[in-house]
């Protein structure tokens, strides 16, 4: 799951924060006992408990690996420009989670797992989807090893039952924004004070297309076609089609007024919203997930098609650095960490005991102690999380379920394509400084885009979109072609 203000939940199982702690020490190579410490760097806050978490988690890394595992956490907010200055320093580390992947991978900073990971990390490394193989090559070489996650991803407009139930409101064949505006306009009409879909400054329409350089930019393919040409997504007619239903939305009243500009913070627990739009994976069982975030009850409807892309093979990488003096024992202690239940399971839902207890064989059930601070860390960017246990709400045939359509989901003609800027950099930059003007309005429906389209695409045209199109379009050729 995931909404438009907070873009890194993508496909979270269990939210955790991290903190900053000793960023910019060197790495450490042996432990008071002799045994060799991997230095790893993670994003967000340090677990309250992060000794008893890692005491327990190095007891099984010590007897399959001969290896310990210390962790420094760099906040969010920092993560990106400390991590840059790490890798651009040389300084020397073992594992991170990745930052700018691609480019630092590409600039010789990760170490060539290819080889390394199937031998190393043989039994997490062959329960991986092939999707995350893929998408994480960069010129035919493996530089990262993937989380396995939500390896797909769904659009779905997110409704609050209690708003549901106490109006008597259907979302039966709710299917597309088009198909939601009924249910939506009656909520309006019966609750006018309320946000009856809400979305705000940062917030991107969803369609069935996938984006070469992100949604923040107009590079996009077709989904629903062979996807072998790379288009403005301002000219693919069903996203057209979404847009102009935001507008209707937005002169409707059923979009705040101000939702190219605010930050209204609309949160999951709350009751100042009736729809919304949610990302969701096979990791999230549906709804469960979301509902357990939220604290209530939350029912979707899928608006897009479920896509295996790009950006969800590398939603949570971990790298081992070039400058790393231990890298067999590095990627060792990764598929340590996707394989092993106990080792995983602890890091995830805390101590067992204090956070939760089994209730069967791969059952749990989480403690008033879970919720308490920050007492565990995150699945989505800590480890393969189809080994994770499950709480009663996740039945077998959920789980049945989530597989089958891991299988059924398609895979972006653009997943494991890499576009190397560096002849369109200037043109870029001048894309995104257009794109900036008009990203809000346009998706929020803030704009008619019957009016609006045109101007935009002539000021994208002026800034270079023509040629650095022509440059994506000539190496994805290339990238098909070689596939």
């Amino acid at each position: 799951m995931k909404n438009y203000q907070k873009v890194a939940l993508g496909t979270v199982s269990v939210l955790a924060a991290f903190t900053l702690v000793a960023c910019g020490s060197s790495a450490k190579s042996k432990s008071s006992s002799g045994k060799t410490t991997l230095h790893m760097y993670q994003i967000g806050d340090k677990p309250d408990n992060y000794k008893e978490l890692m005491a327990n988690a190095n007891k099984i890394l010590e007897k399959k690996a001969g290896v310990k595992l210390d962790i420094s956490y760099i906040g969010w907010g920092d993560y990106a420009q400390k991590m840059n200055v790490i890798v651009s320093s040389g300084e020397a580390y073992d594992i991170a989670f990745a930052q700018d992947y691609a480019t630092n991978a590409a600039k010789g900073a990760f170490a060539d797992l290819t080889d390394l990971a199937p031998k190393y990390a043989k039994t997490a490394y062959n329960e991986l989807n092939p999707a995350y193989i893929e998408g994480n090559k960069i010129n035919g070489k493996l530089y990262g090893y993937p989380v396995n996650g939500n390896i797909y991803a769904q659009q779905v407009i997110t409704f609050n039952k209690q708003y549901l139930d106490k109006y008597n409101l259907s979302i039966d064949g709710v299917d597309s924004f088009a198909s939601a505006e009924k249910v939506i306009e009656e909520f309006h009409k019966k609750d006018p004070n309320i946000a009856a879909f809400a979305i705000g400054q940062g917030f991107k329409t969803p369609g069935n297309v996938d984006y070469v350089l992100g949604n923040g930019l107009p590079f996009a393919v077709d989904t629903t076609g062979d996807g072998k040409k790379i288009q403005n997504v301002y000219d693919i007619p069903a996203y057209i089609d979404n847009l102009k239903k935001m507008h209707d939305y937005y002169t409707k009243g059923l979009i705040p007024a101000d939702a190219a500009t605010s930050n209204t913070a609309f949160d999951l627990n709350s009751n100042n919203w009736f729809a919304r739009v949610e990302t969701q994976g096979p990791y999230d069982y549906g709804d469960t997930i979301l509902t357990q975030a939220a604290g209530q009850t939350l029912v979707s409807k899928a608006v897009t098609n479920p896509l295996i892309t790009t950006d969800q093979a590398r939603m949570a990488n971990f790298v081992v650095s070039n400058t790393s003096k231990h890298k067999e024992e590095a990627v060792k202690a990764l598929g340590i960490i996707n394989s092993d239940a106990e080792l995983l399971n602890g890091l995830v839902y805390g101590v067992e005991g204090q956070q939760w207890e089994k209730t069967g064989d791969k059952k749990i059930k989480l403690l008033p102690s879970y919720s308490e601070g920050v007492k565990h860390m995150a699945a989505w960017n800590t480890g393969n999380n189809a080994i994770l246990y499950t709480t009663d709400a996740v039945t077998n045939e959920m789980i049945t379920k989530r597989d089958q359509s891991i299988k059924d989901a398609k895979v972006s003609p653009l997943l494991g394509f890499t576009f190397d800027q560096s002849k369109v950099k200037s043109e870029i930059s001048n894309l995104s400084n257009v794109m900036s003007q008009y990203l809000d309005q346009l998706n929020t429906g803030s704009v008619d885009p019957v009016q609006t389209l045109p101007k935009l695409k002539a000021e994208l045209k002026k800034a270079g979109y023509d040629k650095v199109q022509k440059e994506m379009q000539s190496q994805y050729d290339t990238y098909l072609k070689n596939k």
